[in-house]
């Protein structure tokens, strides 16, 4: 039956006795009516498509007035007379919303949320020390410090968190730069070499690719900003091994002591060093399994002073270098204690991979070929550290590395007695 709807008899319409389902068919706009169940009361169009029935429900009669509920039912027909399915149609607007939604979200995503998901993607294959420069540059800061009075500073990084990723642009960047380059050079330039890392990271991503520009950092922007990086060259001289070596077994901590001793023995990079583990230590070949950034492993002598400087520390857990307040269990941060073993001994400026540096120094009064000490560093090959590169047995690089060793022991004044069977090694500061 089909009926102008009303108000009043849309109120008073109501199921079956039985409780089915029931209809009240307009007779203004083909296809709508009011369908009646036990539970709810909705306006519905129904028409055909392609030879089959559809229907579909336009609302609850409490949200939906007549007048519009025939002017969607209209609409509704119009797409069936032009053979488009409403319910196909529906759910694709419904689709291109949501992803409307995603993309309007994909685009106010801040630096914060990318670069916390780049830490989380890219840890498993970061060393400890690089994880740690980016965990550094992004501390919001504010937090006592743990030595001495006042709070800690923001990273350098921080100011740029709270910007959209698509915002970031070399303008961006400079302003940024220019500002941080005056207060903490180095630290900028470090910044300023991981953002631009990150920003080629976002760029691969499907969820921030064309949000994040990765020429923001140009090469140009930086040599404009940042001041000229000088060469290093902090570095131990021979007439400094002597009270280097005073200071620094005089640390009350005896993994430190023993860790930057062989720092400078070994000419390792501090973090290969640090996360050395006692399965790596092959006191049977003479050698140590050190992971490095080049080859991924490489293998080193275990020199006399280095094997009974090791064998001397406290077996805690898997590392060598423990540490029982390090989250990782291995030593982290070495550099406070080394400090201040430094003004002990009155050297002013050696930082921990300028001990790396000395060792590869203090090699040439050895004589020791440059390509002998590249292997035990691993230094990357290279023409012009010897015209054809070649890799050594351990067997050649240990007689080399021993001869290193005992002329830097002979120039601190330490007279070390070589192991002899049965007994443990034992040294004495002259």
């Amino acid at each position: 039956m089909r009926v102008n709807l009303t108000a009043g008899r849309v109120d008073g319409f109501t199921p079956g006795a039985d409780g089915k389902q029931a209809f009240l068919w307009d007779s203004t706009v083909p296809g709508l009516a009011v369908r009646a169940t036990a539970k709810t009361k909705a306006f519905i169009y129904q028409g055909r498509i392609d030879g089959k029935a559809l229907r579909v429900t336009i609302g609850d009669v409490k949200t939906w007035g007549i007048d519009d509920a025939r002017a969607e039912a209209r609409k509704l027909g119009t797409l069936v007379d032009q053979g488009i399915d409403p319910r196909l149609e529906k759910k694709q607007r419904l689709a291109e919303v949501r992803e409307a939604q995603k993309e309007s979200k994909r685009a106010d995503a801040t630096v914060a949320d990318a670069w916390s998901d780049y830490i989380e993607a890219r840890t498993p294959r970061w060393g400890e020390h690089h994880r740690k420069d980016h965990l550094k540059i992004s501390k919001p800061g504010g937090e006592p410090r743990k030595r001495g009075k006042g709070k800690t500073q923001p990273g350098v990084l921080t100011p740029l968190l709270s910007v959209k990723l698509a915002d970031i642009d070399s303008h961006t960047v400079g302003q940024w730069l220019q500002k941080e380059a005056k207060d903490r050079p180095t630290q900028a330039r470090l910044a300023f070499a991981l953002l631009r890392a990150f920003l080629h990271w976002c760029d691969d991503q499907p969820r921030y690719r064309g949000l994040a520009r990765p020429d923001a950092c140009s090469t140009r922007l930086a040599k404009q900003t940042l001041p000229r990086k000088g060469v290093k060259a902090d570095c131990l001289q021979r007439e400094q091994l002597p009270v280097w070596f005073d200071a620094v077994q005089k640390i009350h901590n005896p993994v430190i002591a023993a860790y930057l001793q062989i720092l400078l023995l070994t000419g390792a990079r501090r973090g290969e060093l640090s996360t050395l583990q006692w399965a790596d230590v092959d006191t049977r070949w003479g050698s140590l399994a050190i992971r490095d950034k080049v080859e991924g492993e490489r293998a080193i002598p275990l020199t006399p002073y280095v094997a009974f400087l090791i064998e001397s520390l406290p077996r805690r857990n898997e590392w060598v270098f423990s540490s029982p307040t390090a989250e990782s269990g291995h030593l982290v941060e070495p550099r406070a204690q080394h400090t201040r073993a430094l003004k002990v001994a009155g050297i002013e400026g050696l930082t921990l991979h300028g001990l790396r540096r000395s060792f590869g120094t203090l090699s040439e009064w050895v004589e020791v070929p440059a390509g002998i000490v590249a292997q035990i560093q691993g230094h990357k090959p290279s023409a012009t550290v010897e015209k054809h590169y070649r890799q050594r047995p351990l067997d050649l690089l240990k007689q080399w590395h021993t001869k290193i060793e005992s002329w830097i022991l002979e120039q601190a004044g330490i007279k070390f007695e070589p192991p002899v069977a049965g007994q443990r090694l034992r040294a004495v500061k002259q």
